[in-house]
């Protein structure tokens, strides 16, 4: 049976119908992630109620301005796996870059101190997001999510020991440097996402993305690796439940 893993997505009003329809497609989980503490906390409680469902706490760039304070409790509920998403976005500018920086250093700093794996968000910050890493140092489990980068971008991260996840852009044919990252980067280190209910992938562009759209990254992956789909789901599976420390329920 194909089986796969959405390793990050934002599931909010909708989510059991979400998830049950994901499911139907073959969807065995989902990383639920937090922006900030209010939805770090709500993916804490759907994580509760869904045996699939794990959740992450983090501050997200553009609530960096809010500071980390009551994050590092949060780090502690044996249903979040991950801190995150954490890191720098300099396109939009939402809160100032300081205020992102020394944010991001911080979650950093507490993925370290907990051994728990880092979800990474950078956007336009490529340069100062590897030597706020480096400088903080690199946790073993380090992903970066919604991997935008190129050729380039993608063998820094890889050298750092990063996973790299796909979304539903990869589907873009516009997007060619990241087609070619994706079609490169050794499957042993890919992840897929949705990142729903945003950047939905072709043919749905336009419409609200969901969980179940995360075949749709997957079979892409496959299609631009030359490789069957079911190895894609089979790997990025197996490596979405080693990232986060799961076991099938």
């Amino acid at each position: 049976m194909t089986e796969w893993f959405d390793n990050h997505c934002h599931l909010y009003e909708n989510a059991e119908e979400e998830i049950l329809k994901a499911r139907e497609s073959s969807v065995v989980g989902f990383i639920n992630v937090g922006t900030d503490i209010e939805t770090s906390l709500d993916s804490i409680e759907k994580a509760k109620m869904f045996s699939d469902v794990w959740a992450t706490a983090g501050v997200h760039p553009h609530e960096a301005q809010k500071g980390t304070e009551g994050l590092s409790e949060l780090l502690v509920d044996k249903n979040v796996v991950a801190v995150g998403e954490a890191g720098l976005d300099f396109h939009y500018d939402h809160s100032p870059r300081k205020a992102q920086k020394r944010v991001f250093a911080e979650q950093i700093q507490m993925a370290n101190e907990r051994e728990l794996p880092l979800v990474i968000h950078t956007r336009e910050a490529w340069e100062e997001t590897f030597e706020i890493l480096d400088s903080e140092g690199v946790p073993e489990y380090t992903v970066f999510h919604c991997f935008t980068g190129g050729k380039v971008e993608s063998i820094e991260c890889l050298d750092r020991g990063a996973y790299l996840s796909f979304s539903g852009i990869i589907t873009f044919k516009k997007a060619e440097s990241l087609r070619e990252a994706a079609a490169q980067c050794p499957l042993e280190r890919a992840m897929i996402e949705t990142d729903s209910p945003f950047l939905t992938p072709v043919p749905f562009r336009g419409k609200k993305n969901e969980p179940a759209n995360v075949v749709l990254v997957g079979k892409e992956l496959a299609l631009l690796q030359d490789k069957k789909p079911e190895e894609v789901a089979q790997k990025t599976t197996q490596n979405a439940m080693k990232f986060y420390g799961l076991t099938q329920n």
